[in-house]
Parts: C-alpha cells; structure tokens; sequence
C-alpha cells in the first residue's frame, strides 16, 4: 500500500479494448465504443489492433485502474445487483491521430453518471468479467455498512411569519414600500 492510498482503499488493474466503427454519415466518419474488460493488463502497448472486419477495428486501449472505496459501497451493490454488473468505460475526445484516449475505468455507477451528464465524454457499460465481479462482491460483503433511512420531518408553517406587516404600509396608501430614511 503506498503513504498517499487511502485505508480500505483496492486496486486491480484491467485491460481495456475498444472499437472504431465506420460511419456512414456527412458529417463523421467513424465512432469509438469501448467493448470489452479484461482483468488483468495484457503485454501488449496500449493501441495494439486486435482484430478488424468489415467496418470495425479492435484496439487494445490500454490499462485501466479500478479503484474501490469503503464510501461508495451503495453504488457497487447497486452494480451488482443489477440484470448485468458492469465495467463503466470513460473514454475522452483528444487531439490525437485516433482522436480518442481511455479516461477512466470504474465499477461505480454514481461515478460513470457523473461524466455522462457532461456530455463531453463517451461512457460505455461493458460486461463485468467473473474475476472482477468476485473481487467487488468480496470487497462490499467487508466493507459495506446498512445505513438506516431517516424521513426528514418537516417543521410546521409559521402563519405570523407570512402575515402581511400592515406597519409598512401605512405611510403609503398606493402600497409602496417606504424609501430608506
């Protein structure tokens, strides 16, 4: 563990492979999505073509840190529990000859929304592989803590503090509020 990891901090370190797909469209001319987790960092450097078909090429895009906290446990639960627990892919528009770099990999659903709503970035689920799934499982069943859910009671309306103060008022008959003195 290094002196800047916070404690119950986990890394596990995956490769990331994603695809080009060719468009046909006036404007564009192809488009990236990220398709597949692998859970551990292959020897290959990172953009190594994969494989290729009509229209389409694989990339391996590069390592991808996972990174679990004991204060986001909710979130991978909700992964989980989910019809099918993913690896959320962040990949960023650059200047680059592909135009395209890997930004982040996650397993927390609150964090991939957060980037999704900027807009800015292409964030893609892809199928959590067995061995990262067990090592998250594991991770919550240690960690994660029920909190219990409090409904908030709200205080009761002070009808004397919405009543109109006929005091400000009574220099005025039009209903102006009076200038400052």
């Amino acid at each position: 563990m290094s002196g800047n990891q916070a404690v119950g901090t986990e890394h596990w370190q995956v490769g990331v492979v994603v695809e080009r797909r060719r468009l046909n469209n006036p404007w564009i001319d192809h488009s990236w999505h990220a398709v597949q987790v692998l859970p551990g960092v292959p020897a290959a450097p990172p953009w190594t073509k994969l494989a290729e078909g009509d229209g389409w090429e694989r990339y391996y895009a590069g390592p991808g840190d996972l990174q679990l906290f004991r204060r986001e446990t909710i979130s991978y639960k909700y992964n989980l529990e989910s019809s099918q627990p993913s690896v959320f892919i962040v990949l960023r528009r650059c200047s680059d000859e592909r135009g395209i770099m890997l930004h982040l990999a996650t397993v927390c659903a609150g964090e991939a929304h957060a980037y999704a709503e900027s807009m800015e970035d292409v964030v893609e689920a892809v199928p959590m592989p067995e061995e990262i799934r067990a090592w998250v499982a594991d991770y919550v069943a240690r960690h994660h803590v029920d909190e219990k859910f409090y409904k908030r009671k709200r205080n009761r309306a002070d009808t004397e503090a919405l009543a109109r103060r006929s005091f400000l008022y009574e220099s005025d008959p039009l209903r102006q509020m009076p200038e400052d003195e």
